[in-house]
């Protein structure tokens, strides 16, 4: 009689029978995945299918006996998840900053503030207020007291200078910590 009542046809019956309600247990146990609730319910009709005595149990329907089967799968598959380290996609490492290398950004900015000081006072003031303290043009005028055409060619040619002395930086870019490739005609001339 078990054999009957375990065959393709009961299985079949019970998953109709007891599935969506089953499904929907497990989903709430798996904190709304899918896929886990999914596997947990095929899980849980293998062990149906394992143990053909739960067929032939005192009580009337199988669903307290799947709901505590589908249960404790539920809990064993969240602690053997918990018991490994989590897993890491590709695509996680591929948005993770990739490490800087700080002893180059220190020679850096040695070589930058080594630079400045090569400067006269009135350039290097300009410069110190404009992009060491981020001021705008306006501002370091009102500060220095020169007008923002004197400030704007102040640090033109303060860049200028400084773009002969760190080769690796352009006088182009909006700030003094933004390297270019160098190339060899540059640095020769």
């Amino acid at each position: 009689m078990t054999t009957t009542k375990t065959g393709e046809r009961a299985l079949a019956d019970l998953q109709r029978e007891h599935g969506p309600a089953l499904f929907h247990f497990l989903l709430g146990l798996t904190f709304g995945d899918r896929q886990r609730a999914e596997d947990l319910l095929q899980e849980t009709l293998v062990h149906a299918w394992q143990h053909p005595e739960a067929f032939d149990a005192p009580y009337d329907s199988m669903r307290p006996w799947l709901f505590t089967v589908g249960r404790r799968l539920a809990i064993d598959a969240r602690r053997s998840r918990l018991a490994r380290p989590a897993e890491v996609s590709d695509a996680v490492l591929e948005s993770a900053p990739a490490p800087q290398d700080t002893a180059d950004s220190a020679v850096r900015a040695l070589d930058v503030r080594e630079a400045v000081k090569t400067l006269s006072p009135e350039h290097r003031a300009v410069l110190v207020q404009i992009y060491f303290r981020g001021m705008s043009v306006g501002e370091t005028a009102r500060e220095l007291g020169i007008p923002a055409g004197t400030v704007k060619s102040r640090s033109y040619y303060a860049l200028r200078l400084l773009s002969r002395s760190l080769p690796g930086y352009s006088s182009r870019s909006s700030s003094l910590s933004r390297p270019r490739m160098a190339d060899a005609s540059a640095t020769s001339t």
